[in-house]
């Protein structure tokens, strides 16, 4: 692989993903490899959201419920997002936080193994690495049903499959690992655990928006997601959930709020679910962060995802041989795997005391990825506004706060409260 600055910009020149760029407010002097934690600013999304403040709440007031499509919006956002993950039309709402998501599809899905004559199934699998918060809301909603199931986790990959039995209720995964960014073959994790009777729930937090999925050709069960990693769609925006068309209408999820009435503005006394995705809505809807993210997955109408997938393997493979070239000495191990089709779109790379410091050391220089506990620095590869050339120059960064030790200095080794 040629590394220098000039096949960088060679790359660049051939990207055919390389306008998109320009649809996105990057700061001027920033390479941002952060977009794995939160995506950058789209274009025209400040403007919409000032519209929804000043036009549709400051002069029509509760008339925009109607007239602006307030009240349609977990469906008219989920139709743009159904594209991007592959899901059947009226299979996604977009709704609540992943974690209450997440809480809502478990329920569903332990009510689906009982109501089909298996409730005596008492494992749910896991990772024991799988993002913190949906372990926490597996071992939450356990004991609020009595501690009839059992959360078990995996310490590998490659062990899910031998722990795979008749007494498996719900097999729960992260697609694409946040801390090393391994993906998982989803397609034959889903048969397998169909082979036993077991369900399965994906989390996609740090898969969509990054490589092209297909849910209905994967044939999964359940899934859910944030949409403010590589869908850039805003710091806190709305999660998403996605079930199967099969099993909509044939499970309960038990958060019974009036957005999932069948007829919530007729203010029944008694709850009748809808009959549709909608019955996994909760409350009302966030009008202003609803309408940011609405307006930010229109930058998704026309991008082609497999280019999309190819091009962010294609600046992490590229990224690991410059951190190999321009940092080997320094104790960095990459703990990401080297195969492409293992991977997800991120790069992660571990030193035994330095992690922090030397990830804060690089935000100050203007490289912004991110840390996680206890020693691990990710960088994340958005390939609709990360080029080669930011590559290359985010490397040369690091290895000059390698080789003079800058990361060292008292300042970059105290601990913010977000890493």
């Amino acid at each position: 692989m040629n590394l220098s600055i000039a096949a960088a910009e060679a790359l660049d020149e051939a990207d055919a993903l390389a306008e998109m760029k320009g649809r996105f407010i990057l700061p001027e002097g920033v390479i941002y490899l952060g977009g794995n934690s939160l995506g950058a600013l789209p274009k025209h999304v400040n403007q919409r959201v000032s519209q929804t403040l000043a036009s549709e709440w400051g002069a029509d007031l509760l008339r925009s419920w109607n007239s602006a499509g307030w009240v349609d919006l977990p469906r008219t956002v989920a139709s743009k997002l159904e594209r991007v993950i592959g899901a059947a039309p009226g299979s996604v709402a977009v709704t609540d936080s992943t974690s209450v998501n997440l809480f809502k599809v478990l329920a569903a899905a332990l009510d689906k193994t009982t109501t089909a004559g298996v409730g005596n199934r008492r494992k749910i699998l896991t990772e024991r690495n799988n993002f913190p918060t949906d372990n926490y809301i597996a071992e939450g909603l356990i004991r609020l049903t009595g501690d009839r199931h059992e959360l078990i986790r995996i310490d590998t990959p490659a062990a899910i499959l031998p722990e795979l039995d008749e007494d498996v209720a719900l097999l729960m995964l992260t697609h694409v690992n946040y801390l090393n960014g391994y993906r998982h073959d989803m397609a034959a994790l889903n048969a397998a655990a169909h082979r036993v009777g077991a369900l399965v729930i994906w989390d996609l937090a740090h898969s969509a928006g990054a490589m092209p999925l297909d849910l209905t050709a994967a044939n999964v069960d359940f899934a859910v997601g944030c949409t403010y990693k590589y869908l850039n769609g805003g710091p806190g925006a709305p999660g998403y959930l996605y079930v199967a068309p099969h099993h909509i209408g044939n499970c309960q999820q038990p958060l019974s709020g009036w957005f999932a009435h069948e007829t919530p503005f007729e203010f029944s006394p008694d709850y009748q679910p809808a009959g549709d995705i909608r019955q996994f809505l909760c409350g009302t809807p966030p009008v202003l962060s609803m309408a940011a993210l609405d307006q930010a997955l229109d930058v998704w109408a026309d991008v082609d995802l497999s280019a999309l997938q190819e091009k962010s393997l294609d600046l992490a493979d590229y990224f690991i041989g410059l951190i190999e070239k321009k940092c080997a000495g320094h104790n960095l191990t990459i703990i990401t795997p080297r195969e492409r089709k293992l991977r997800g779109s991120q790069v992660s790379l571990t030193h035994p005391d330095g992690a922090y410091a030397m990830m804060s050391a690089l935000i100050a220089a203007g490289v912004i990825g991110d840390f996680r506990s206890p020693n691990i620095l990710r960088f994340g590869f958005a390939p609709l506004y990360i080029g080669f050339v930011d590559v290359w120059q985010a490397v040369d960064r690091f290895a000059h706060i390698l080789e003079m030790r800058i990361w060292d200095r008292p300042q970059f080794h105290t601990r913010k409260t977000v890493t």
